[in-house]
């Protein structure tokens, strides 16, 4: 369901500001305990639905051009860099969309942020 352009402003100033923030670091703590691994890289793929309530697109699809990296690199990339790059860029994000001046980048960051964490792809 497509929202307007009216109901994001008034969510992203009301509550998608400081929601994403706490999504954001609670999932990097969730990351962090391995066992809430799998609820921290779901808050990280909704960021950007908790920014501005901008629905995601689907998963590129395995036949695709451009397919998935193997489990096995994504998760030794997540292990050896993304946990620790994904947070210092999720809440540079966060600052630039909290400055309202930087939101148009924090939004293209959010966008990026799945993949910056474990090379996970979203369509478009």
């Amino acid at each position: 369901m497509a929202r307007s352009l009216l109901v994001r402003a008034v969510w992203f100033l009301l509550v998608g500001w400081w929601l994403t923030f706490l999504a954001i670091n609670a999932a990097w703590f969730l990351n962090v305990t391995v066992v809430g691994l799998p609820v921290g890289i779901k808050l990280i793929n909704r960021v950007p639905t908790l920014l501005t309530l901008k629905e995601r697109r689907d998963p590129i699809d395995a036949d695709a051009g451009r397919s998935q990296h193997s489990l096995l690199v994504r998760a030794a990339y997540f292990l050896l860099v993304g946990w620790w790059l994904s947070f210092l860029w999720a809440n540079l994000a966060w600052a630039l969309a909290a400055s309202i001046v930087g939101l148009p980048v924090a939004i293209v960051m959010f966008n990026y942020l799945p993949y910056l964490t474990s090379l996970y792809r979203f369509d478009g």
